[in-house]
Formats: structure tokens, sequence, C-alpha cells
């Protein structure tokens, strides 16, 4: 199966590049409420809802602030997995994450660049309660905490969409896609039935939706959740092809890691998403908008959470 998909641009938390699609954007009229009534079905739309009937295992939308940024917890991911036809037993051995993740390997196969790549990634797309970032901000270590807004702080401070050009979670896709480190390692490491269970997943099967919802976006790499006046946007992240296809990946090499993930969505505040919509590039200074996030009480160490 591994062999043919060799020829396939598989990519990694689906943050591809899609300049050569994007020859047709869509327009935004920045003018527009962000917030609007619609007569459209409630829901994700395009491509961010992925295969119908596969969207009930992705995260739904907050309802109180206990919920911001809560983890899935290794019980709900477990069970998430084996719904998205996933194996825990034909997962990475804890040996064979670590050695993945450091750039090790047999023969040669190790690229300790490229995993770097990876556990940046899989950092950004677990920044729940309990594994925030760490961020400088006007001069100051800042503990972050986005993950159910489907948003991320880069390095140089500024506030993005994963799924922007500049984050790492998108510069990794080169680095997964068969002939990739991923593949290139997994069969060199004693790890393919691994691959074999993920091209086995929903994985293939919800791929061609993210990738359209990408191409549907902006450089804002924001979706849209239709609900008449409560109609809201959140990062590219938590679409439910999107959040899917991550889960998979994420659950093949470290399922403790899946169990991090974001348990449920959250609209970002309007005023951020015209900032980041308007903006020619996607972000935004985090210290000029931090004070629209709310922020919650964790549910594991019972303080408050920064952002």
């Amino acid at each position: 199966m591994i062999k043919k998909l060799q020829d396939a641009f598989i990519v990694f938390f689906l943050f591809v590049s899609f300049n050569e699609l994007r020859s047709h954007p869509p327009k935004i009229d920045q003018d527009l409420p962000l917030y609007y009534h619609s007569h459209e079905p409630r829901g994700f739309i395009g491509g961010a809802a992925g295969v119908k009937g596969l969207e009930k295992y992705a995260p739904t939308r907050t309802s109180s602030r206990h919920q911001l940024n809560q983890p899935l917890g290794q019980a709900k991911a477990d069970q998430i997995a084996i719904s998205l036809g996933l194996d825990k037993n034909l997962c990475f051995t804890k040996e064979q994450y670590l050695a993945f993740i450091t750039g090790q390997g047999a023969d040669g196969s190790g690229n300790p660049e490229d995993a770097k790549l990876v556990d940046e990634s899989v950092k950004l797309l677990t920044n729940t309660c309990g594994n925030p970032l760490i961020r400088i901000i006007d001069g100051e270590v800042t503990q972050i905490i986005l993950g159910s807004y489907g948003l991320i702080v880069n390095e140089a401070g500024m506030l993005e969409s994963p799924a922007n050009s500049d984050a790492p979670t998108r510069q990794v896709n080169a680095v997964i896609q068969p002939g990739g480190y991923m593949s290139t390692w997994c069969m060199a490491n004693g790890a393919e039935e691994s691959l074999n269970m993920l091209y086995r997943s929903v994985y293939p099967l919800q791929l061609p939706y993210a990738i359209a919802a990408q191409h549907e976006g902006t450089d804002a790499e924001l979706v849209l959740y239709l609900d008449r006046l409560q109609s809201a946007f959140t990062g590219m992240s938590m679409a439910p092809s999107v959040w899917e296809v991550n889960f998979c990946l994420i659950y093949m090499l470290n399922p403790g890691l899946a169990a991090k993930m974001p348990a449920y969505w959250a609209a970002i505040p309007k005023k951020v998403v015209k900032a980041l919509i308007q903006s020619p590039n996607g972000q935004v200074p985090f210290s000029e908008y931090s004070s629209y996030f709310k922020s919650g009480k964790c549910k594991t160490c019972f303080q408050p959470q920064c952002y």
C-alpha cells in the first residue's frame, strides 16, 4: 500500500502550499460583518466539513469557559482513534518515536533538521491546557494557550493560523510526504506497519477535503462555521477534515500526544478575525490582540490560563 502512495503528494498536517491553486482566490469584503445571519445549514462548510458522517468525531464548539483549550484526554483519544480506523498496537513504540523525533535511525535514516520540524509541529497542534507555548512578548517570557482557537504565536510574537506559510506546521509537509523523512524512516526502522495503518484509516478519505478547505481559504487560513447569528471563524487546524488528519498522524507517532489535542473549538474574536483577514500575510502582533482572548481555568492544575 505504501508503494501505491509514493507518487501521491500526501502532506503532514495539511498545511501545504497552494500558490498554484490560488489563481482565483475567494474575495472577502472586509466591510461585511464577520458574524452574520445565514439561512445556510448549520456547521462547517466546503472542504472544512470533510467526509459526511465523520465530522462527529472532531471537536465540538465550546459552550463554556471551562471547555476552552481543554485536551481530549487519553480515553477520549483512544475512542476517537478506533472510530477513525487506527490501532494503538500498530503505532510507533516509545523507542521508535524517540528515535524518530530526535533524528536518529538505522543506516543513516535519521535527520535532526527534519525531526525538529515534526517536533515543533506536534507541539503547536497540541497547545492545550498543561502544554503552553513559551514566547517572549514585549520582553517578557509568556505562556500562551490558544489550541481551541486554531491559532498559534510564532517566535517573532506574531499571531497566525498554523497553516500560515511562516509556520513549521506548513513547512514540514515535504518532510512527511511519501519519499520524505517519515516514510523512509519508517521503512528503515521497522515501522512500515504504522504507515500501512495510517493509509487504511480515514486519513486518505479526509485528505482531499482538507486540501479543499485551504484552497477555499485566504492568506489568513481561517474557516467559517455557519450557525445563523452564532456564525463564527476558527483556525484551519480546527476544521473537522484537517483536525482528523492531524489526529491520525499524531496518534500514529505517539498516542499520548494525540490526547493533548484540543477537545473543543472556539470562535476567534471578531476583531481578531478582521485583523487577520486584512493583514497582507495573515499575521498580527499578539501583544496587540491578546486581550481579546478569554482566559479560563485549567481542570488539571486549576490555575488561570494566561491566554
